[in-house]
């Protein structure tokens, strides 16, 4: 089966040059489905912390499963890299990097991937996917750039006080979607901004995101603030979004 190339996976990796970011590129990996064609049109999932999504993650690997095992539609990830010393600077809205980040995401970024990779360019068909402060900037990106994203999958959210005040600035968030999970073991993580209860905060911001009118999947596990734990949840978040019985 693996010498077939209708069940070959691929991944490539890319240097997105910028204008806005200092380093002046951002590197990416990107996972195309068994079959693919550069004639079709793909739904299309972009990984913030990119090198852990597909390493630590195996999204790839989960992807490749559900689409030859269980019939579901191809669609292709973008797995967009961080440094991880410059993370919090990037992902966080009070963060000194963090209109560059952003602002790279949606005018360089996009269109890159646009121009090189058949996906599809409405906001319904692009999901954001990220883990912990990841999964805080997915959503910050979907409240600055609605007309781009509104579809977001998070993995135990690290909503600080800073992405509250978005989601309080925000007007109706009617067309969101977004599936929340969140370990009932991270109730006390340490991170370099102290240390948090994040099911406090996932419960808050779920509330808060509902009242906005998001229609929010929440998910409360025993697990940990770790990929031990996010790496199962995968095939049942991207589910949501993609699976032949979607539902966000």
């Amino acid at each position: 089966m693996s010498d077939n190339p209708l069940f070959k996976r691929t991944i490539h990796k890319h240097e997105v040059p910028s204008h806005i970011l200092p380093e002046g590129s951002r590197t990416i990996r990107v996972y195309l489905p068994p079959g693919f064609q550069q004639w079709i049109s793909y739904p299309v999932v972009y990984c913030q912390d990119g090198e852990d999504f597909f390493n630590f993650g195996r999204i790839a690997t989960h992807t490749q499963r559900l689409i030859l095992e269980e019939d579901w539609e191809p669609f292709i990830i973008v797995g967009v890299e961080v440094d991880k010393s410059l993370r919090t600077s990037e992902y966080t809205p009070d963060g000194a990097r963090y209109r560059l980040y952003t602002q790279f995401f949606a005018d360089e970024l996009i269109p890159w991937v646009e121009s090189h990779y058949p996906v599809r360019d409405v906001p319904e068909q692009r999901l954001l996917a990220g883990d912990s402060l990841g999964g805080a900037v997915s959503l910050s990106l979907a409240l600055t750039y609605p007309s781009l994203f509104n579809r977001i999958l998070s993995l135990s959210g690290a909503f600080y006080d800073c992405y509250v005040e978005q989601i309080e600035q925000a007007s109706s968030l009617d067309k969101m979607r977004i599936w929340m999970l969140v370990g009932l073991q991270e109730n006390e993580f340490a991170t370099d901004r102290g240390t948090f209860d994040f099911v406090a905060l996932n419960r808050s911001a779920f509330k808060l995101l509902e009242d906005k009118g998001a229609a929010v999947h929440y998910l409360e596990k025993d697990g940990e603030h770790k990929w031990g734990f996010w790496q199962n949840e995968i095939p049942g978040a991207l589910a949501a979004f993609l699976g032949p019985k979607s539902f966000l």
